[in-house]
């Protein structure tokens, strides 16, 4: 009688087993037709700036093809990588960072919009510059991933109107209204507030940006930012890489009021990444673990072991060993996309994942750019449609670039 409970045991183990091949060989073919038809988009990822910071001049001759997983400081993304997760379109982002002076920032964006527009020149076969969504649709047909531009960060227009409109003449095709600092003119999610939102020349750029066809992203605004523009852009807004703040209150990520707002104005929230803004757990580990280390050493004045980093470095380990980094995978991210969806609607939901930029904590199962049909097939499992995931992908935020588009040439006839 028991080898007999063994043996069925076992088959019945193995049709599980099998079944859930099938089911995931199912879910495979399922994500490679979605995206035969619909290019999967991204709307932010910040190769462009780690490759500044590490190689420095070697970045405009070094080989991007497959390999930058494993140098010494690994890449989420190389082009290898990119193939093998099935990208459509990628909006690069052009950050530099906000504490630069005001003409630095210019000269600076400018060299990163020259090294987005250097992937197409060096990789004709992989990439091209797209700055439309009619770009975006010829490119993905052609076989090559569609390349375009977000500057990352308000700052960068250096307060000139005529600035923004040179960045859109070199292709950008979105601007952040601002970045991890509050500026002249706007907001920031992650500063004290100055203005309660735009000041009256913030209202312009966001209104200049819709006569350009330049589409407005607010991720990184305070909520006052975000509901301001959201008034005046007379185009949909995108925020190319934010989650939900319903399931983790970080100030970063939108509010279900201001999701309401996003599908009245017909835009995009894509979801993003980084495990700070997916788990609560997680950014709470994060702060204490701040915490912790401006306690053990924080130069010039502070700390229990200050000016001794060996032990402030061992203190903080141990205090690692006894306070475990919280979990965060795949799942969480498709919680963020599916709390979205059902906030806002399906046709207001996007990817943008930070990749590159989101430091060494990943979810489990999304480490670099090869990974996005994981995170689809993950919502065809929850009973997402092919369509639905189609919009996900890249449906809505091409959408979101043909109503800027027409937004500008309805402004621009006025003029």
């Amino acid at each position: 009688m028991k080898n007999r409970f063994a043996a069925c045991l076992w088959v019945a183990i193995a049709l599980s087993w099998a079944a859930s091949i099938v089911v995931a060989q199912d879910l495979q073919a399922r994500v490679a037709r979605v995206l035969k038809s619909t290019p999967l988009i991204d709307g932010h990822n910040d190769w462009p700036d780690v490759l500044r910071e590490r190689e420095g001049e070697g970045r405009w001759s070094m080989d991007l093809r497959s390999g930058l997983a494993n140098r010494p400081e690994p890449y989420d993304t190389d082009i290898a990588r990119l193939r093998a997760g099935l990208v459509g379109g990628q909006f690069w982002s052009v950050w530099v960072a906000p504490t630069l002076p005001g003409p630095e920032q210019v000269k600076q964006t400018l060299e990163q919009i020259a090294l987005v527009q250097s992937f197409a020149e060096r990789y004709p076969e992989t990439f091209a510059l797209a700055r439309t969504a009619a770009d975006v649709r010829r490119v993905y047909k052609s076989g090559r991933i569609a390349s375009m531009i977000g500057v990352e960060g308000g700052g960068q227009i250096d307060q000139s109107l005529g600035v923004l409109r040179a960045y859109r003449a070199l292709g950008a095709g979105y601007l952040t209204l601002t970045h991890s600092r509050t500026i002249e003119w706007a907001d920031s999610a992650t500063d004290d507030p100055k203005h309660d939102g735009l000041t009256e020349f913030g209202e312009k750029v966001v209104l200049e940006l819709n006569r350009l066809g330049m589409l407005v992203d607010l991720s990184h605004v305070s909520e006052g930012t975000m509901l301001d523009a959201l008034r005046v852009s007379k185009a949909p807004v995108i925020f190319s890489h934010s989650s939900a703040r319903a399931l983790n209150d970080h100030p970063r990520n939108v509010s279900d009021a201001v999701l309401e707002q996003v599908a009245v104005n017909r835009g995009v929230v894509m979801a993003t990444f980084p495990p700070l803004y997916l788990s609560d757990a997680f950014r709470r580990w994060s702060a204490e673990r701040d915490a912790e280390r401006a306690r053990l050493n924080a130069p010039p004045y502070g700390g229990l072991y200050i000016g001794q980093p060996d032990k402030a470095a061992a203190a903080l380990a141990e205090w690692e060993r006894a306070h475990p980094k919280p979990g965060v995978t795949l799942a969480m991210v498709a919680d963020h996309i599916e709390h979205i969806a059902r906030v806002a609607g399906v046709d207001h939901v996007g990817i943008g994942s930070d990749f590159d930029g989101m430091g060494s904590d990943y979810p489990v199962g999304l480490n670099d750019v090869s990974h996005y049909p994981e995170l689809l097939a993950e919502l065809m499992r929850r009973g997402w449609s092919d369509a639905d995931v189609a919009k996900l992908a890249g449906g809505n935020i091409l959408r979101v670039m043909d109503e800027a588009e027409t937004v500008a040439r309805s402004m621009n006839r006025r003029e």
